[in-house]
């Protein structure tokens, strides 16, 4: 839930955006999917200008930043996992060589978004400053 009206209101027009957007998406082939594609990413574009304009009245940041390098690293295991599933299929047509590629791009998916990336976000937390 918002907080203000203005982020309630910027909220909406974000999932209706959002939401007109995916249908134009859906119908691209038709001039109607064309013209609510076009609609749909400019509710996104307002949504964003309504956000940055409520953004300077939220006060400080709370939090301190966090290291860049550890963020990138998680970032970097948690696609790289997906990636090493997607590439695992094209290698061999066995089931078990592609199930075990996949297990194994999940793994590294895992780790870097359920260890790497909740460690470089609690190297500066609020709690331990």
């Amino acid at each position: 839930m918002a907080a203000t009206k203005s982020q309630g209101r910027g909220f909406i027009i974000f999932i209706a955006g959002l939401t007109i957007a995916a249908a134009g998406m859906a119908y691209f082939s038709s001039g109607s999917g064309k013209f609510a594609l076009i609609v749909g990413l400019a509710a996104l574009a307002a949504s964003f200008i309504v956000f940055l304009k409520i953004k300077p009245d939220e006060g400080p940041v709370a939090a301190k930043s966090q290291p860049f390098v550890h963020r990138l690293i998680g970032l970097t295991a948690a696609f790289l996992g997906w990636f090493v599933t997607l590439y695992g299929l094209h290698l061999s047509d066995a089931v078990s060589a592609r199930m075990m590629s996949a297990l194994f791009g999940l793994l590294v998916s895992l780790v870097g978004s359920l260890y790497l990336l909740p460690s470089a976000a609690n190297k500066n937390a609020i709690w331990k400053g």
